[in-house]
């Protein structure tokens, strides 16, 4: 296991924003997660494991503990039978290649989230959605080693806690555990989901294949600059910024008083709204600017960096926005990256 010291993270992350780490350590196997594991308590020194790095604000003084890259990876087929086939596939797999591969295969399931950057292990994490799919409904188990146990765990669907955007991996265990596989159940041959206005609008006249829904959502994503594209400053961000809200009838009533507000049903009594309207209605706009800091020129729900950002001025940004409004509507925003180095 080769330790290095100081270790740039801004490459690593989909911001381009970030310090270095005090140690960073590269894993490619179980084996070598113990042993980095061990390192770090053996000093008590923090330890903090990074993905893709696509959902992450890393601060401008770094990470002063062990930051742990998993890389492991590989793709296998446990079985199908019936209605189903069940991938297993490792941490460290970009998540857009296991879409690709699912969709080659004709496996429907997760086509809906295809372009979405970052890897496998930490799809789970969040409960990775977007566009009528979320991975909670796919995943079947959740391999990962127990920070607190010292030892290996599986998780079922059920035991992972799953809601909105969220897992026990981000809340209550939050920092517990450390993924290294994810096993999937998709359904062979089965219908593309087509639940979004955006998909029904693309295939009025038409029933198409997996291959085709999966095209179609990386190039609406290309277009709100939610796909990362080389030499594209709209696509230095972590994608969605902030979570979409979700309040009773009774404050929709007041949010929506004296005019029409977009929202969707989100169970009983329940209201979700886009946080990107509420952005907007709050006065910010694509292509707004605080420094190198900015709202993207496509999508006012993903905060950017133009070039040279720091950690804190996106976080000034993140913070006009968010006080903008919970003046204005009463509801404080919830951000979806994870804050790194931060007290």
């Amino acid at each position: 296991m080769h330790i290095e010291e100081n270790r740039p993270l801004a490459p690593f992350t989909t911001f381009g924003i970030g310090g270095p780490a005090r140690w960073f350590v590269e894993a490619a196997s179980e084996p070598e997660i113990v042993e980095a594991v061990e390192w770090a308590r053996v000093r008590g020194v923090p330890l903090f494991v990074l993905g893709g790095g696509s959902n992450l604000l890393i601060s401008d003084a770094g990470f002063d503990g062990l930051v742990l890259r998993i890389t492991l990876c590989g793709v296998s087929v446990l079985g199908t039978g019936g209605a189903a086939r069940v991938y297993r596939v490792a941490a460290g797999e970009p998540w857009d290649d296991f879409v690709q591969r699912s969709v080659d295969d004709n496996c429907s399931g997760i086509e809906c989230l295809a372009g979405i950057p970052g890897t496998v292990g930490g799809a789970p994490v969040q409960n990775v959605g977007a566009y009528g799919q979320e991975v909670a409904s796919v995943i079947e188990r959740v391999r990962a080693f127990d920070l607190q146990a010292h030892a290996w765990t599986e998780s079922t669907a059920a035991e992972c806690d799953f809601a909105y955007r969220r897992s026990r991996f981000n809340s209550s265990d939050r920092g517990r555990f450390l993924i290294t596989s994810v096993d999937y159940r998709l359904t062979p041959g089965g219908a593309p989901a087509l639940h979004y206005q955006d998909l029904k609008q693309a295939f009025l006249q038409s029933e198409p294949s997996l291959a085709e829904v999966a095209a179609t959502v990386r190039r609406i994503r290309r277009a709100k600059g939610m796909l990362l594209v080389d030499g594209d400053s709209d696509c230095r961000s972590a994608g969605s910024f902030f979570k979409n809200p979700v309040i009773s009838e009774a404050h929709f009533k007041r949010v929506a008083a004296g005019g029409s507000a977009v929202h969707f049903p989100a169970g009983p009594g329940r209201i979700k709204l886009p946080a990107a309207w509420l952005i907007e209605q709050a006065g910010f706009y694509k292509g707004y600017s605080l420094g190198a800091a900015g709202i993207s020129s496509r999508h006012t729900l993903a905060l950017i960096n133009r070039s040279g950002a720091t950690a804190a001025e996106i976080l000034e940004l993140a913070a006009q926005i968010t006080d903008a409004v919970e003046a204005r509507f009463g509801i404080r925003l919830e951000m979806e990256p994870v804050l790194v180095g931060f007290e």
